[in-house]
């Protein structure tokens, strides 16, 4: 008997948001490689196309933003129509910015908050009534970000313990319909939004002085695998790298810690903030500032 046809995803709908590339797009491949029906969400049209090309099973691909209600509304009754159910919806679309708070651009930390933690609300909103009739499965990605604070990663580390708490909220809310809400955590992993913040020296060498295991770029592949796991459990928690699962017990101790130790690291690189770029990070954040200044002129 097949890989596929002893998942539990076989001819199932999964919806992916920030499904063109990293996390969402080999999630999508792997759901699809287990029989799942794949309904990419993004703002990059020519890549969500590519994606869907590349899938196993008959699937489609939307452009939206996540942060529009109306847009996404719109899109979740038109993968209803076209699919005719909804099983699992993955927030995942995301985006990311770096350096101080002080000197960071207004705009862009307002985006990373609207992205990462309106949209996902926004998503769910949008999805929750047909996921009500499958009895269906809402995976919440978060981070290591919703885990401990970071110097230098306000907007994102505020949007994703956002979304961590939201999701936690839901769960409670949405399991009288038999729906079930799931977190997904990951570290450090290897897509265009790591890859683009590790061009800035600065936030390289201070992730680099992170204690060790957080202070590594960890495969996407694997995460990917134990996010289709969570998925097909449904999961209440789910973590892409099997540490993350031990820093649960201890959390309540690292913003003193942090406190602590990220400012001396603040200190030791006081001369070379300034060096910090303060817009979206990586491929997906330059899609997104595309999307915008188009929709602006």
């Amino acid at each position: 008997m097949s890989a596929v046809s002893t998942s539990p995803l076989e001819n199932r709908v999964a919806v992916v948001t920030g499904g063109a590339r990293g996390v969402g797009e080999l999630l999508a491949r792997k759901l699809s490689a287990r029989g799942a029906r794949i309904a990419l969400v993004g703002l990059e049209p020519e890549e969500l196309k590519r994606v869907t090309g590349r899938l196993h099973t008959d699937s489609d691909h939307w452009h939206a933003d996540v942060t529009d209600p109306e847009a996404v509304a719109r899109v979740a009754g038109e993968v209803k129509e076209r699919f005719g159910r909804v099983d699992v919806v993955v927030a995942n679309a995301g985006v990311a910015s770096g350096g101080p708070f002080a000197a960071s651009d207004p705009d862009s930390w307002r985006r990373v908050i609207e992205v990462n933690l309106v949209g996902s609300a926004v998503t769910a909103r949008a999805f929750l009534p047909h996921l009500a009739e499958t009895r269906g499965y809402l995976l919440q990605i978060a981070s290591l970000a919703a885990i401990t604070p970071a110097p230098m990663m306000s907007a994102y580390c505020a949007s994703k313990s956002g979304v961590e708490a939201f999701a936690h909220c839901l769960r409670a809310e949405v399991a009288p319909q038999g729906v079930g809400v799931g977190v997904g955590y990951l570290s450090w992993t290897d897509t265009d939004m790591v890859r683009g913040a590790d061009r800035h020296d600065v936030m390289r060498e201070l992730r680099a002085r992170l204690p060790w295991p957080a202070n590594k770029t960890y495969p996407l592949s694997p995460a990917v695998d134990r996010l289709v796991t969570g998925i097909e459990r449904r999961s209440a928690h789910v973590y892409g790298q099997w540490w993350l699962r031990g820093m649960q017990p201890v959390r309540g101790y690292l913003p003193a810690l942090i406190g602590t130790v990220g400012g001396r690291e603040m200190n030791r690189f006081a001369d070379r903030l300034d060096e910090v770029p303060t817009g979206l990070v990586g491929a997906g954040g330059e899609a997104d500032e595309h999307a915008r200044n188009t929709l602006r002129h």
